[in-house]
Parts: structure tokens; C-alpha cells; sequence
């Protein structure tokens, strides 16, 4: 996985979810890839090697707005 730092943050500029360090947020890895950081969910299991995270969509909008989406 890509470190923290080679990542851009989409979100977090104050009009998600909250104020606090590790809010949901919205990442573009170097590859152009997205990753995602939020709360973990439990409403299925995911196969080996996947996760699931709950994301509030005001940060998702976030994301696209800042991808020009």
C-alpha cells in the first residue's frame, strides 16, 4: 500500500463529518487509484484481503467536487 505521505487527501477541509484528525476521508493514490478511510462496517463479510468502510456521502461529494466529478 502507498505510504501516507504519497497520497492526496480529496477531503477533510472542514465541511465533512467532523473536525478530528482521522474523519472519513477521501484519497488519490500516484497510480490515480482511490482510497477510502472510515468507519469500519460490519454489514457483511468481506472476502480475504478487503474491507468494508462506511463513508457519510457529504464527503464523498467532497471527493468528487474536488476531482472535478
Amino acid at each position: 500500500m502507498s505510504e501516507r505521505a504519497a497520497l492526496t487527501r480529496l477531503t477533510g477541509n472542514g465541511s465533512g463529518e467532523c473536525g478530528e484528525k482521522d474523519c472519513p476521508n477521501v484519497y488519490r493514490t500516484e497510480k490515480g487509484s482511490i482510497l477510502v478511510q472510515g468507519d469500519v462496517s460490519d454489514a457483511f463479510t468481506p472476502p480475504a484481503g478487503e474491507g468494508l468502510v462506511e463513508i457519510p456521502e457529504p464527503v464523498l461529494r467532497e471527493a468528487f467536487r474536488a476531482l472535478g466529478w
